[in-house]
């Protein structure tokens, strides 16, 4: 929920100065449509910072990791049993 209020006070900001850039006339008459291709590649690249400082970030579980070796030995041991090679070549 705090991303999205984070996004949407961006959104309404950066809407609020383009508006008011168009009424001022600082940037040329034909400058100005390229303002939302600059918000929108901004925001994406906002969008991949997060992901990239979340993947930084993500926490590590041991028990997890654990439980998981034991189901994949677990696995290995069934299809064993029923006949089917699992080598590890």
């Amino acid at each position: 929920m705090k991303h999205i209020v984070k996004i949407l006070s961006l959104v309404i900001a950066i809407t609020a100065l383009w508006i008011g850039l168009l009424q001022t006339s600082t940037i040329p008459q034909s400058h100005t449509w390229l303002l939302p291709i600059y918000f929108v590649v901004s925001l994406g690249c906002y969008g991949l910072l997060m992901v990239g400082v979340g993947l930084m970030n993500f926490p590590t579980c041991p028990q997890e990791a654990l439980l998981l070796q034991k189901d994949i030995v677990e696995a290995k041991e069934y299809l064993k049993q029923r006949g089917v090679d699992v080598s590890t070549s």
